[in-house]
């Protein structure tokens, strides 16, 4: 098993690392326009970085706050969303690890529950995780999505 860790990516080193693991999984490997991938959540959105003994494994974001709102309509929910781990360390831990980093972070925030747009290949991985889906299946970059939904404890 490899070794990894997760943190809040504060430093703009982690940051870049965050969106380099975003530009290799959505914009090479599943080919989202560049314009699409990257946005102006990024700015404002809290991002975690899962970090191995190579380097960046994967990343995810957080939304709150006004970004929030505009995202799932009520304030006391989060979005998580831009969730990537990289081929090589998918099926360690990470991407469940980056999740749950997520939720602690809404949690401190005050937040009640956490909202996603889940490709729908990934919906089982969310399940897994304590999330529900919700409404009809949509595209979103050309990719077929479900939201869901976990109540935080």
């Amino acid at each position: 098993m490899t070794a990894f860790t997760v943190r809040v990516a504060e430093e703009p080193a982690d940051r870049e690392a965050c969106f380099a693991v975003r530009n290799e999984v959505f914009v090479v490997e599943q080919r989202v326009p560049e314009d699409v991938e990257y946005d102006t959540y990024d700015a404002i959105a809290l991002h975690v970085l899962a970090v191995g003994a190579d380097g960046p494994l994967g990343t995810g974001r957080l939304l709150h706050g006004s970004g929030a709102r505009a995202k799932t309509g009520d304030p006391g929910v989060g979005s998580l969303g831009r969730l990537a781990v990289t081929a090589a360390a998918r099926g360690l831990g990470v991407g469940a690890a980056l999740v749950r980093a997520i939720e602690a972070a809404a949690f401190e925030r005050g937040l009640t529950a956490v909202d996603l747009h889940a490709q729908t290949h990934a919906l089982g991985f969310y399940e897994r995780l304590g999330y529900e889906a919700y409404g009809p299946e949509f595209p979103d970059a050309g990719i077929p999505h479900r939201a869901m939904r976990r109540a935080l404890p």
